[in-house]
């Protein structure tokens, strides 16, 4: 039965947390969605995002997750019982530039969002990490059990920190808290400072694009439908307490506590040099490349083990990016009045 109390989801305005909050309304579930509408790259694509979110069963609160006397009035008027936290400071690279940002954002908002759950008993907090966390790890695919003890970059530190705040809320004060572990997702209403937006636009204007890795990396690049089918999925399965679970076993993704970690990721590598091809096709211009060599932060790989997400949900990624490169093509050039 689906519960009356409306799902909070942070950073209504970004990427995933719009696609998922016009999901949520289409299922039937009434949202109130919290976004800061921070200047790190267009407040301009945030508002049209925001734009295209029905009325109808949504309420918008344009706060800063920092003020945590902003964020407990939201809960106490929302009272909602799941929360789905998506809010952060993104960005591997810019981390290095600004980490301060980081833990405003990260740390510090993520510790308001803790606290208010604690207090509203919330039944479900589902939070974003990263598939940074991983870092200098070449153990492929990643599982979630394995340590994430070597983050390279502070975005990645600090989405560990998250996953380890969590637990302990879930361990001291019985809260549910599922860790989402994404991996490079893209499609159409999708960041200005990811590689499909930064080639695509060079390679229109006729400017060259920089490979990084000498082209020799690969990502694990997940479709934006898949990644909304995979939190809709996981929304009403609330972790629960497992008092058999064995400590000496160094089960990385689960706990005695009701939390765990779950990877959602395509789990089929692409190779950069791919990418651009499959891009080239879609646009209709061959690229001019620049390699250069690996950024400060950049791992070369990524690759996701989505066993546990699929075991528990059913949750099975759909979209190649032959399918899914084309329609961010065709919706960038209609948002910027190219078609």
């Amino acid at each position: 039965m689906m519960s009356s109390a409306p799902i909070i989801v942070t950073g209504v305005a970004g990427f995933i947390g719009f696609h998922l909050t016009k999901r949520l309304l289409q299922d039937g579930h009434k949202v109130v969605g919290v976004d800061s509408l921070t200047s790190y790259y267009s407040t301009r694509l945030k508002k049209d995002r925001l734009a295209q979110i029905p009325d109808q069963q949504f309420q918008f609160r344009h706060l800063d997750l920092a003020d945590q006397d902003a964020v407990f009035s939201c809960f106490d008027q929302a009272k909602p019982k799941t929360v789905i936290h998506l809010a952060a400071q993104a960005g591997v690279r810019y981390s290095i530039e600004n980490p301060a940002a980081y833990m405003d954002s990260n740390m510090t908002g993520f510790f308001h969002i803790l606290e208010a759950s604690r207090k509203h008993q919330i039944e479900h907090l589902v939070y974003a990490s990263s598939s940074s966390v991983y870092g200098a790890s070449t153990d492929y695919p990643f599982s979630e059990n394995q340590p994430v003890n070597h983050p390279v970059s502070f975005y990645a530190a600090t989405k560990k920190a998250n996953e380890a705040m969590a637990h302990s809320y879930a361990h001291l004060y019985g809260l549910p808290c599922t860790g989402l572990r994404f991996f490079t997702v893209y499609g159409p209403w999708g960041r200005p400072d990811m590689a499909l937006w930064t080639f695509s636009d060079r390679i229109m204007k006729g400017e060259p694009i920089h490979v990084y890795g000498n082209g020799e990396m690969s990502r694990d690049f997940t479709y934006i439908d898949d990644i909304i089918d995979g939190i809709t999925r996981l929304i009403p399965l609330a972790p629960e307490p497992n008092p058999d679970w064995d400590s000496a076993k160094q089960h990385q993704a689960t706990s005695a506590a009701p939390w765990r970690i779950l990877n959602i990721g395509n789990n089929n590598p692409t190779e950069l040099e791919h990418f651009i091809a499959v891009l080239e096709d879609a646009i209709g211009i061959k690229a001019i490349k620049e390699y250069l060599p690996m950024q400060d932060g950049d791992v070369r790989r990524t690759a996701a083990d989505i066993s546990a997400i699929h075991q528990l949900t059913g949750f099975t990624p759909a979209t190649n990016i032959e399918t899914g490169i084309p329609k961010f093509v065709e919706w960038y050039r209609r948002w910027h009045g190219n078609s």
